[in-house]
């Protein structure tokens, strides 16, 4: 259940690894290769590669993770409309050959669908986001009682699941809205980001979030464990403790 996110920045990496031609593609390698055996899927973060000019190592890495038979979760949190959401699509699906993107919803249905027209990939639908600022929009109640992140978990599992491709992103830092949502939605599969970092109890979300689908996630945890050369070793470490952790409290 484990997902390791690849978060780069090459401000964080050890000398060796800067001195490289493409410093990002090698730094993830080395995670991937010590990892593998670990991670259910991988979950590369665009604006880190896009901040350093590195599609191509963006590109080079989840052609790497497929090869290994492993998906990949392009978290691009993309929302917008019309001609532009379907480039938007056909970069996810195409360019990058993900097997899953994040979307964000609150732009509604026709601007996801470009995305959800890809009947044999993921969309992850941004529901409750696991940052402190998160409740300042997605808790508002509206007229009918339901709290908008309520409203959303709903249309994802009825009004915009018609190709059954469709899964939500819920923060592992919020476990009361988590169990909410899989209230509303059944067995639909959930992505927990918030674990490690940002401080997302792992007990706490497995139990929340039961019934049905989790991807438990972690990024800056695993892939900077350390900050020498044995950075690939440190992340080993670390998502090994991490993924013992979500089986020793999985039903």
């Amino acid at each position: 259940m484990l997902c390791i996110g690849l978060d780069p920045d090459p401000g964080r990496f050890p000398l060796k690894i800067s001195r490289e031609k493409e410093p990002i593609f090698t730094f993830n390698k080395a995670v991937i290769d010590a990892t593998v055996d670990l991670a259910c899927c991988y979950k590369p973060q665009i604006a880190h590669y896009a901040a350093s000019a590195a599609e191509r190592e963006l590109e080079k890495t989840i052609t790497y993770i497929k090869d290994l038979g492993v998906p990949v979760i392009l978290d691009a949190k993309r929302g917008d409309v019309g001609s532009t959401a379907e480039k938007y699509a056909t970069e996810a699906f195409e360019r990058y050959g993900a097997d899953a993107v994040t979307i964000n919803p609150y732009l509604g249905h026709d601007a996801m669908e470009p995305f959800l027209a890809f009947a044999d990939k993921g969309v992850f639908i941004v529901c409750r986001t696991s940052n402190p600022g998160g409740a300042d929009i997605q808790n508002l109640v509206m007229q009918d009682g339901d709290q908008l992140f309520e409203r959303v978990a709903n249309l994802a599992a009825h009004q915009w699941n018609g190709n059954r491709n469709v899964a939500l992103v819920v923060g592992a830092t919020r476990p009361k809205e988590l169990a909410r949502i899989r209230e509303i939605t059944g067995e639909m599969t959930f992505l927990l980001p918030g674990i490690g970092t940002q401080g997302g109890d792992v007990a706490a979300s497995i139990k929340a979030g039961q019934g049905g689908g989790l991807i438990v996630t972690s990024s800056r945890a695993v892939i900077y464990a350390s900050s020498g050369d044995d950075f690939a070793d440190a992340a080993r470490q670390l998502a090994q403790s991490t993924r013992d952790e979500i089986n020793q409290h999985r039903q």
